[in-house]
């Protein structure tokens, strides 16, 4: 391990944790050491398949043997805050799964921890790093599609169906708050990365499958501070199984241009008066969706090496939680909200 080589270590090893322990393993400058697990013999099965070195049950004595200068927390939210507050004790940094937690209050308490603490908080979003809305950022910004006005995200997957739906994840079933907290957190978040901050947003929810507990059918009505407006809509009904590589489609537009993206991935660019052109980009073919779980983990570590502030700083995301505060708020009130500190 060179000297510029962070140190890391993974806390969870269940479903989503393969795609982070994969794209760990092609991200330059860290190496993960340990894995550790409360589910006994998870851990080091985990371990064995992605060639991590150690495997404990017990996250704080691997964090006190291993001395990480990081660690990825990838357990259901619930754990999130604790979790934090012990790595932030021992002077470790921590990069933390969306949902960031439960509630408005313990995220403000992650947020507290690790600025006491002097350490990073770094939280894991890794949907506006698919290469289809990086690329789609780029033409913005290059002035293609002139002054945005509308963007709009359709999200569907198929996994949501029957009387044992969200095989991956089937405590999904038993969560009070599921599409947005879950899911749509993505698509607001990504919705700022490429029209900027919320002012407004109206929610409307519903449960198509009966034998959930939270919301499966989501409408989200979105006003940026910038004069955008958009659409979230979305299910996990009416998609594929398996699921599309964009998991929908989306599209932006413009005063002078539109751009799409196809459930592909494939983006289309129309300009003010000219027919549609397909653009051509890099579309990697491994990883998770794009690669973008190892695109946001080398963002996230050249962060950590240069001190330069991460995309999804813990801070700064709190904004994407406030806008999934802010629609669960505007579902009860069916009234629309303002993004406003909720601090």
């Amino acid at each position: 391990m060179s000297s510029s080589t962070l140190k890391g270590v993974i806390i969870g090893a269940g479903y989503f944790a393969q795609f982070h322990a994969e794209g760990w393993s092609r991200t330059p400058g860290a190496i993960v050491a340990a894995v550790a697990d409360a589910t006994p013999g998870r851990a080091s099965e985990f371990a064995t398949k992605w060639n991590i070195p150690r495997a404990d049950m017990d996250a704080v004595e691997m964090l006190h043997r291993e001395k990480p200068d990081f660690v990825d927390i990838v357990t259901r939210p619930e754990a999130h805050l604790a979790l934090t507050e012990l790595a932030a004790s021992k002077g470790i940094h921590v990069i933390c799964q969306k949902p960031m937690a439960p509630s408005w209050q313990d995220c403000l308490a992650m947020v507290a921890a690790c600025k006491r603490a002097g350490v990073r908080l770094l939280i894991h979003e890794n949907w506006r790093w698919q290469p289809w809305y990086r690329e789609t950022k780029r033409v913005m910004d290059g002035g293609a599609l002139g002054k945005p006005y509308h963007l709009a995200f359709r999200h569907r997957a198929g996994d949501g169906l029957g009387p044992a739906p969200y095989r991956q994840q089937p405590y999904f079933v038993q969560m009070p708050r599921l599409l947005v907290y879950e899911t749509l957190v993505h698509h607001l978040d990504t919705g700022r990365y490429l029209a900027g901050e919320l002012d407004s947003l109206y929610c409307e929810m519903k449960r198509i499958n009966p034998v959930i507990a939270g919301e499966d059918c989501v409408m989200i009505h979105l006003s940026f501070a910038g004069g955008v407006q958009g659409l979230i809509d979305g299910n996990r009904i009416s998609g594929k199984v398996p699921s599309s590589l964009a998991l929908g489609s989306f599209r932006v537009e413009g005063d002078q241009g539109m751009i799409r993206c196809s459930s592909s991935g494939r983006l289309f660019l129309t300009q003010h008066g000219k027919d549609e052109t397909a653009l051509s980009y890099a579309l990697p073919s491994v990883g998770y969706r794009g690669d973008s779980i190892r695109a946001a983990q080398e963002h996230y570590i050249s962060c950590l090496q240069t001190g330069e502030r991460c995309e999804s700083e813990g801070e700064e995301y709190l904004n994407t939680v406030a806008a999934v505060e802010a629609c669960y708020e505007s579902a009860a009130k069916k009234q629309v909200v303002k993004i406003e500190d909720r601090g």
